[in-house]
């Protein structure tokens, strides 16, 4: 039997809230309140630069976020929301270092000494021994927050989170479940829970995405996942209506993935190869370095009988990854 190849996924989605992955969000227009006007007028004010570097923070922007917190620090090291916004950026963007969690970690400690109640802190703190792999003071700081407040939504993420790459899935669910009680629009959790139950081939899965995808329609990752779903659990025409709107959008990485799952349809449920083959090779003008559409469109010309545009094809796909087997156990076959 053919081994045919449905998705390259992205995750890991586990201490830093989404920022490990391609979480494209379209940019949301702005309010009645224009903070970039107003801090062209005031560019050194520390409240400004604080609401407008927590609402990056809040949207995912963290390089943008980091901008805002390093100046506002910069401005008055003592103030401790701006030590805290700075700790929060260097311990959750997505190419953070060892020294930068090792930085954040000393910038909590120091907001905890002056303020122990400090839930945020507390919670930062303990995803830092989380990052580190610290289970027993993760546990420590995550529920010191919680007898503080029983009700705070972020100690049971990461309590979720750390259960997870523990693999205590059970306890997992559980901590996001309780996530969602406290907050029934925490979109984190919902899209964890989708993670979940769709490693665990559990239809599940669907639901909680559509939710997650309600509450933030503008990220194409949840899109992609959530059609995904779809197309695994015999929703073939919702998972194609996604995959058009994600082609027609303006960021490359799903504008290509949109347009590959079209021709993957096509290819094995539709069973129209010329449909198929026109969307792997619109995919890979959008990404040429598209392994998997390479692959697809090799097999497309293998069931064509067109053997020397497969072995191009499958070449290809070994050019860009050369551990990539399928494509070389298929090139072998046809040799």
């Amino acid at each position: 039997m053919r081994t045919i190849l449905a998705s390259l996924f992205v995750c890991g989605y586990l201490f830093t809230f989404l920022s490990g992955c391609k979480d494209v969000e379209k940019p949301i227009p702005e309010g009645p309140r224009n903070l970039d006007s107003l801090l062209v007028q005031s560019p050194d004010s520390i409240p400004l630069l604080l609401e407008r570097g927590n609402s990056r923070f809040d949207a995912y922007e963290y390089d943008l976020a980091m901008k805002d917190a390093a100046h506002a620090f910069r401005l008055d090291s003592l103030n401790l929301d701006a030590r805290l916004l700075y700790a929060e950026v260097l311990n959750n963007r997505e190419k953070r270092t060892i020294d930068d969690v090792s930085n954040a970690q000393r910038h909590y400690k120091t907001i905890i000494k002056k303020q122990p109640k400090n839930l945020r802190a507390l919670v930062g703190l303990a995803a830092t021994y989380a990052f580190q792999e610290d289970s027993k003071k993760t546990f420590q700081y995550v529920n010191e927050a919680l007898r503080i407040n029983p009700r705070y939504r972020d100690a049971y993420v990461l309590k979720g989170s750390v259960y997870r790459k523990q693999g205590n899935i059970e306890l997992a669910i559980s901590s996001y479940e309780t996530a969602i009680q406290q907050d029934p629009e925490f979109f984190e959790a919902y899209f964890f829970l989708g993670q979940i139950y769709q490693s665990q081939n559990d239809p599940l899965c669907v639901e909680y995405f559509t939710t997650a995808l309600e509450l933030r329609p503008h990220i194409l990752e949840v899109k992609y996942q959530l059609a995904y779903s779809k197309q695994m659990y015999n929703q073939v025409e919702g998972a194609k209506e996604i995959y058009r709107e994600m082609a027609a959008d303006t960021v490359d990485f799903y504008v290509a993935r949109g347009l590959f799952h079209q021709g993957y349809i096509k290819q094995f449920v539709e069973s129209e190869l010329d449909s198929a083959m026109y969307f792997y090779k619109s995919a890979i003008e959008t990404e040429p370095r598209y392994v998997e559409a390479w692959h697809n469109l090799g097999l497309c010309h293998v069931a064509k009988g067109d053997k020397t545009r497969a072995l191009q094809s499958f070449g290809k796909a070994l050019k860009y990854d050369p551990d990539f087997t399928l494509s070389r156990e298929e090139a072998d076959r046809l040799k």
